[in-house]
């Protein structure tokens, strides 16, 4: 986990003057959010849940030392994430930043959705957050490393 952490804060701080101060996000563009609905209850929503809410024990890896699906909703940790790296996280899979020993079943989406469709997806996530978690996130988005 910890190696995970490394590997994440590491890429965000190389990747911080690449992603767009206001966030790639479009969490007010209802033609937006409709889209990313969709693909959510479609691709993310068996592991992730309906509601966001993720697996039961989600930070505790199971007996092949795989991590549950965390909850995309205020509970779990998505939102402590620049919008840059969820986008990438989405399209290239987590392995491709925390090495490829690393056990996720989270696949990358490179091959099956869009740019604009992982953006209509975690547009919608974002969405679903309280204001105060949504705020947070924008604050997060412009804050320089």
């Amino acid at each position: 986990m910890a190696l995970v952490a490394i590997a994440i804060s590491w890429y965000v701080l190389g990747t911080s003057s690449n992603s767009q101060a206001s966030g790639l996000l479009r969490a007010n563009d209802a033609s937006t959010l409709a889209i990313g609905q969709q693909i959510y209850a479609e691709t993310c929503a068996s592991c992730h849940g309906a509601q966001l809410e993720g697996e039961e024990n989600w930070q505790t890896r199971d007996a092949e030392g795989y991590l549950p699906a965390p909850p995309h909703d205020e509970t779990g940790h998505t939102w402590h994430h620049k919008d840059q790296l969820l986008f990438d996280l989405t399209k290239y899979g987590i392995q491709k930043f925390a090495g490829a020993d690393y056990k996720t079943k989270m696949p990358g989406y490179e091959e099956v959705l869009s740019d604009e469709q992982i953006i209509a997806v975690l547009s919608y996530i974002k969405a679903q957050w309280p204001e105060e978690i949504r705020t947070r996130h924008d604050q997060i988005n412009t804050a320089t490393e």
